[in-house]
């Protein structure tokens, strides 16, 4: 179902949007304040917003001939089985014997390299990932995922997949934590062989098969397709917009060069994802922009928004903390708890802490985050291998937090490794 614009034979056409576009009136214009102020947005674009409005009633038309070719029934001509997708992932297309057309198209596509890709400038962009160390980490989770829980729609698909509530709560987010990891190593993203390139193909798969299954049941004239492009531009500028002005705020330096390079690692991830093109961006500037209107764009939150931001908050006292006996345990979780609470305050602000039912907390950590990183980005950066020190360091503290999401089970993050 792709939709954009609706009319009838001999009158004048009108753009057709969902009812939740634009239905979160004041609250979302107070929420996009800070917003508009650090990314110097001047004013409101009708013509982004009816792209946006437009792009809820729109699919990754590529994944989705994909996933309907793999729900076909057995025997049927053009039927795609899960196996030769995972052989196709892990070798190439050419290694699929007589591949059937949608795999065949699906990964001519994404095995070519879009006109615009600057491999060095991704190369350079997965670094700085990689420098931003639990940072990104931080911000990820508590101004992108938690933000995001603000508004209806993506965060009530959420909750009908089970994605982010009760017990595979940690399990989804070691998931995200595992691909954000591995997109900032090197060569991650080179086609086939990277384990970035891999898992972003796989994930694109995923979105397509859930559109697939929940789009007859899902209210699309309330909330869009279950996964559209509107929503997808929203998450994409979460992981890259979103992410350097969280990490700046936690007393991290980002350069223009570094911004830039960082900006088309996930212009180039966006792409594989199948984003539409009208939403891909170099330039960080012009994602603070989209971004604020897809912020005036939503609609209000749902009871799906406090259920997955306390599910967040709960998953601290199940997590395991490599390196603190057992004893204490539950003394780090607590910690980590009210570490995650202290940050939330500051990065969401109390109305947003009240509509979650999350108390508040002072902003020490965020603080004592101000002062470190400007120690450890702005002096001992500047030292003899300090440059090399943060790289390692960042990479380090992201498989610490993976292994910690998985309760010390080797088993189980081999399984994810696989």
């Amino acid at each position: 179902m792709t939709a954009d614009l609706a009319a009838t034979p001999g009158t004048p056409t009108e753009p057709s949007y969902p009812t939740r576009f634009r239905a979160g009136g004041d609250r979302n214009r107070r929420l996009g304040r800070p917003l508009k102020v650090v990314g110097r947005v001047k004013g409101v674009d009708e013509a982004l917003l009816d792209r946006i409005g437009r792009g809820m009633y729109e699919r990754d038309e590529l994944g989705a001939r994909l996933a309907d070719a793999i729900r076909l029934r057995a025997g049927t001509p053009g039927r795609v089985e899960m196996g030769q997708f995972r052989a196709a992932l892990a070798h190439g297309i050419d290694a699929v014997p007589d591949a059937p057309p949608a795999l065949r198209a699906f990964f001519e596509e994404v095995q070519a390299e879009p006109a615009w890709l600057d491999r060095a400038l991704v190369e350079e962009g997965a670094r700085v990932f990689r420098r931003l160390g639990q940072n990104a980490q931080d911000v990820l989770l508590q101004l992108s995922l938690v933000g995001g829980y603000r508004f209806g729609g993506p965060t009530d698909l959420l909750v009908a997949t089970g994605g982010l509530t009760g017990g595979q709560t940690l399990r989804r987010l070691a998931e995200t934590q595992k691909w954000g990891a591995a997109l900032a190593n090197p060569e991650a993203l080179l086609p086939v062989q990277g384990e970035g390139w891999r898992l972003t193909v796989h994930v694109r798969l995923m979105h397509a098969l859930v559109n697939h299954a929940f789009e007859d049941q899902w209210d699309t004239a309330t909330w869009g397709l279950p996964i559209n492009q509107a929503d997808q531009a929203s998450t994409l500028g979460l992981f890259d917009g979103v992410l350097i002005i969280g990490s700046r705020a936690l007393g991290v330096p980002v350069s223009g060069r570094e911004s830039r390079a960082l900006m088309h690692l996930w212009k180039y991830v966006g792409w594989l994802m199948g984003v539409h093109e009208d939403f891909l961006v170099d330039d960080e500037w012009e994602r603070h922009r989209i971004d604020y209107h897809v912020l005036l764009a939503q609609g209000p939150m749902t009871e799906a928004g406090p259920a997955l931001a306390q599910a967040v908050v709960d998953a601290q006292a199940e997590r395991h903390y490599p390196g603190w006996p057992a004893a204490l345990q539950g003394v780090r979780a607590r910690y980590e708890r009210e570490r995650l609470l202290s940050m939330l305050t500051v990065f969401l602000g109390p109305e947003s802490m009240r509509e979650f039912g999350l108390p508040m907390r002072p902003p020490w950590a965020h603080a004592y985050l101000v002062g470190l990183n400007t120690l450890r980005y702005r002096v001992l950066r500047h030292l003899p291998g300090g440059k090399d020190r943060l790289w390692r360091w960042g990479g380090r503290r992201a498989q610490w937090l993976l292994d910690s999401y998985f309760q010390g089970d080797a088993e189980d993050v081999g399984k994810l490794r696989a």
